[in-house]
């Protein structure tokens, strides 16, 4: 039975003009994508969220431009290995592949690809709101409850379980010390006052656990 959010995709495909039969199809591989066995945060209940969110954050962008982030933000990691880069290329490609299956325009295509590569860098050029919207959500979860956010940290650790706890805590810190060097976090106003206090708070614990690891106590 198709997730729940179906619907949704199928909506946003038909206002870019796309094929709803190609779009079926298209939902289907992504879920299928999506309930692979080695993802535990990186899933479907993950890409709905992220699907949600982007829209909220959308709302004042033309109706066109707002389906085309709500089909990016389902398509970010429908391609997902645990190698940065190459999963959010990958996936981009994925969503080019289909859209263009589905007929629909190649503006729209370009700005769906664009949006999903930025996801790699989590940087949106400026004055690119839609980037700003689709980013934003993908960090949602950072300013999430302590013990949800917890589990969400919990979860990325397992889908990187390849790496021994001194690797992962080190290329961890760097990540957290990144983000939390930022002037903030989240690009658009409505995410900051919702989500970046709790974010900053979470990260610094979060940090603060992966210099105990290495032997780091500041």
């Amino acid at each position: 039975m198709p997730h729940e959010s179906a619907p949704r995709w199928h909506t946003c495909l038909a206002r870019l003009g796309g094929d709803h039969h190609v779009g079926q199809d298209a939902w289907a591989d992504l879920e299928m994508r999506y309930r692979e066995p080695h993802r535990r945060y990186h899933d479907l209940a993950h890409a709905s969220a992220v699907a949600h969110d982007a829209e909220q954050l959308a709302a004042d962008l033309p109706f066109h431009e707002r389906a085309v982030v709500v089909l990016a933000a389902w398509a970010h990691d429908v391609v997902y290995d645990a190698v940065p880069g190459e999963d959010e290329q990958r996936s981009a490609e994925w969503l080019r592949r289909w859209l263009t299956r589905a007929g629909v325009a190649d503006a729209h295509i370009d700005q769906a690809e664009a949006l999903v590569l930025a996801t790699a860098a989590h940087e949106a050029p400026e004055g690119d709101f839609a980037a700003a919207a689709l980013l934003d959500a993908d960090l949602a979860i950072l300013g999430a409850p302590p013990a949800v956010h917890a589990a969400y940290v919990d979860n990325v650790r397992e889908e990187y379980a390849r790496y021994p706890d001194d690797a992962w805590a080190t290329g961890r810190a760097a990540v957290l010390e990144n983000l939390l060097a930022r002037p903030a976090l989240y690009l658009t106003e409505s995410a900051r006052s919702r989500w970046e206090a709790a974010a900053r708070q979470n990260l610094r614990a979060e940090l603060t656990r992966c210099r105990i690891v290495l032997g780091d106590r500041r």
